[in-house]
């Protein structure tokens, strides 16, 4: 019996050790997708895990003001902020939905200590825009934007970015278009003076701690890694104190990165 079984047990065992193609085919397969899955998961993981939303942008920009005309809908005076202040956003059409806001301060001394401690938990970023005194603002608006957009943590996660050109209320407001193009301007020239900038004994360069876009080219937004957008808004809005903030394209940013 055992010597009538024999050559059928070495065709099995010569089976296994040279797998059938197909089979091997369709096990790598199955291993290539979890892996997929699994990187997948992680990435969504660590974005789950990133839920602020930060306001940037110069002082008298308008942050504070957005920021509790999105909380709360209503006009409320404010002043320069010297720290920071958080809550929970709700989408209006999916309660489920939501972030955490943070208006961070404007002012030179205090902006940069303050991105600095809370760059890492950014799922996106609002930087805010006076439109009135953008042209005589526009080289302090692109330096600290500079500075954002070369931090090493915001180009390794790549949150979103949107501009937002606030005081569309006022008559001499500049549009979104020419802020953009402007600010594509200065950067590009930023860009190219840190670059020539001198370096320090030990060889690194002193001005900045990346390279700002595409070597070669003349910067724009679309070089970037993270999604840029241009919205106009008013948080005053055009009816003034006692009417609503202007700012449905903010809403709606804000609804699609929750």
């Amino acid at each position: 019996m055992a010597g009538r079984l024999e050559p059928h047990l070495e065709a099995l065992r010569r089976e296994l050790r040279v797998p059938d193609p197909t089979v091997l085919s369709v096990l790598l397969a199955l291993v290539a997708v979890i892996i997929t899955l699994l990187i997948w998961r992680l990435v969504q993981g660590r974005r789950s895990s990133r839920k602020a939303v930060l306001l940037l942008g110069l002082c008298d920009a308008g942050k504070t003001l957005l920021f509790a005309r999105l909380l709360t809908g209503r006009y409320r005076d404010t002043q320069t902020s010297i720290t920071d202040s958080s809550a929970v956003y709700r989408v209006s059409n999916d309660k489920s939905a939501n972030v955490t806001l943070i208006d961070l301060p404007g002012h030179e001394s205090l902006r940069l200590q303050f991105l600095e401690r809370f760059k890492a938990a950014a799922r996106a970023i609002v930087f805010v825009v006076d439109s009135v005194a953008f042209q005589r603002e526009v080289k302090d608006v692109a330096e600290f934007l500079y500075q954002v957009l070369v931090d090493s943590t915001v180009l390794k996660n790549a949150p979103a970015l949107l501009i937002a050109c606030n005081k569309q209320d006022v008559t001499m407001a500049k549009s979104a278009k020419l802020i953009q193009q402007q600010l594509e301007k200065e950067l590009n020239t930023l860009r190219v003076t840190r670059s020539a900038a001198p370096t320090s004994l030990d060889g690194s360069a002193i001005g900045g701690p990346a390279q700002l876009g595409k070597k070669g080219k003349d910067f724009d937004f679309s070089q970037l890694p993270m999604k840029v957008e241009f919205v106009e808004c008013s948080a005053r809005g055009s009816k003034g104190e006692e009417g609503d903030a202007d700012f449905e394209g903010l809403e709606k940013w804000l609804a699609k990165i929750a």
